[in-house]
């Protein structure tokens, strides 16, 4: 464009959740904001993780649905999944939220600016040629699937490959039980694949409360879903047939395609942040409690940071930095203090310290759990769901850890979430009326239990 201004308050590299979100909060404050992108807006949240994935999570939700039908008195046939159509579906989802994405910013006024940027100085970031000036730079260049040197083909994928099949495999070998893992994991199975994980570390979902792992593998294990846990995978090579997977100590899976979900890394590489002082740690960013890279006024933002990959925390990172330019003073959220979602069946919800976390920070004795089991609660009962709430507790003190899995489970860590964060005590939470029949009751009923006065346990 002609008319692109090349001087703003805030220059934005990388348009995903956390950089868009920096520049609509900009904006709201009344300051000139560029925003860089050299693919589509929204990343790979919009694109190729979050949102595309949970539509297939539904679409899986559906088939088991229609296979267990009889069950809650209703006749269905189901007569397979079309991957095609399943595909149609996230793709449409996918398009909707980019148009309404791209004219929110338009509309916002948020000047975006389409190519690859490379930081050139201190407050100077060059686009294909044409150098822009921002009096504060937040760098947010994203994430992208790990793949330990695999060799990517039709049979070894990744998750953005395995959202564009068509097709519905016979057999998958995940590599990674962690969330993304799990939860390709489960949506295959729904439809149909036979598939084996295979996740180095001890249990599925490891960063998980050891109460929500047990239930997790329990359940999958009903569901037909094999794993192998506690040895790392040595080699992954095609065959006539599909892929075969060698672990350490020899053992071998074979299955028509294998999903590499080994985690994410940052994106940071060509765009010339260590020429600048910038310092980088396996690829990340690393910066001070407030986001400063100690370099200018250069900040960072999201995936590139290290801790946790969510769009959410993306999301608040990006508010932080905006409100922080501004001269608002934000307030830190940390990490442990982030909810989290695994949208796998049964779905995992977590927020706060697990039980061993809680422990080793405020001592064995200090600490009290309860566990609500929700073969105890009538909407879960009605869905056909088990599952259990698990709250850690400091005695005498505030809850600091909320742990859930079950069906639908994950829509109740917005309540936990806020207890965790403005530190409620179990007497706080156990006098506040939870709606029945819900999910939710399940929430109090834990609280109650913690306070010493449960009702139904």
């Amino acid at each position: 464009m002609a008319d692109q201004p090349q001087e703003f308050d805030v220059l934005v590299l990388g348009g995903g959740s956390a950089g868009y979100a920096a520049a609509l909060r900009s904006v709201q404050h009344g300051l000139t904001v560029g925003l860089i992108e050299k693919d589509k807006l929204g990343g790979t949240c919009l694109h190729w993780g979050c949102i595309p994935t949970k539509a297939y999570l539904h679409s899986a939700e559906l088939a088991d649905e229609a296979r267990n039908s009889e069950k809650y008195g209703v006749k269905m046939n189901f007569e397979g999944v079309d991957m095609a159509k399943v595909r149609e579906y996230k793709d449409g989802i996918v398009a909707g939220k980019y148009k309404g994405l791209s004219g929110l910013l338009k509309m916002r006024k948020v000047n975006v600016i389409s190519g690859e940027g490379k930081l050139v100085s201190e407050n100077e970031i060059e686009v294909d040629g044409t150098r822009y000036t921002g009096k504060n730079i937040v760098l947010a260049t994203g994430s992208t699937s790990k793949t330990f040197g695999l060799p990517l083909s039709k049979k070894i994928i990744t998750s953005t490959e395995a959202l564009e099949l068509d097709y519905t495999p016979k057999s998958a070998i995940v590599l990674g039980g962690g969330v993304i893992g799990c939860e390709f994991a489960s949506a295959w199975t729904s439809f149909g694949t036979e598939v084996t994980i295979i996740e180095g570390l001890p249990s599925l979902v490891p960063n998980e409360d050891p109460s929500i792992v047990k239930q997790l593998e329990r359940t999958f294990k009903k569901r037909g879903i094999t794993f192998n846990t506690g040895t790392f995978f040595n080699e992954v090579k095609e065959t006539e047939d599909g892929v075969k997977v060698t672990l350490e100590d020899g053992k071998t899976f074979e299955a028509e395609i294998c999903l590499v979900a080994v985690g994410r890394g940052a994106v940071t590489e060509g765009f010339g942040f260590e020429d600048q002082g910038i310092t980088l740690d396996r690829g990340f960013v690393i910066t001070d409690e407030r986001l400063h890279t100690g370099v200018g006024n250069i900040y960072a933002i999201g995936d590139i940071v290290p801790g946790l990959q969510l769009a959410h925390r993306g999301y608040q990172q990006g508010i932080f930095v905006a409100e922080e330019i501004a001269g608002n003073n934000p307030m830190i959220v940390e990490d442990i203090n982030i909810p989290k979602v695994t949208y796998c069946e049964p779905e995992i919800m977590s927020v706060g310290y697990t039980q061993p976390a809680a422990e080793e920070k405020y001592g064995k004795d200090q600490i009290e759990i309860t566990e609500y089991n929700l073969a105890g609660n009538g909407k879960s009962s009605i869905l056909g769901t088990g599952g259990l709430i698990k709250m850690v507790g400091v005695k005498g003190g505030p809850i600091v850890g909320v742990h859930g899995i079950g069906t639908r489970i994950g829509e109740q860590v917005g309540e936990a979430q806020l207890i965790v964060n403005w530190e409620a005590y179990p007497e706080d939470v156990a006098t506040l009326l939870h709606a029945h029949p819900t999910q939710n009751e399940a929430m109090g009923e834990a609280a109650m239990a913690l306070f010493g006065h449960p009702l139904h346990g």
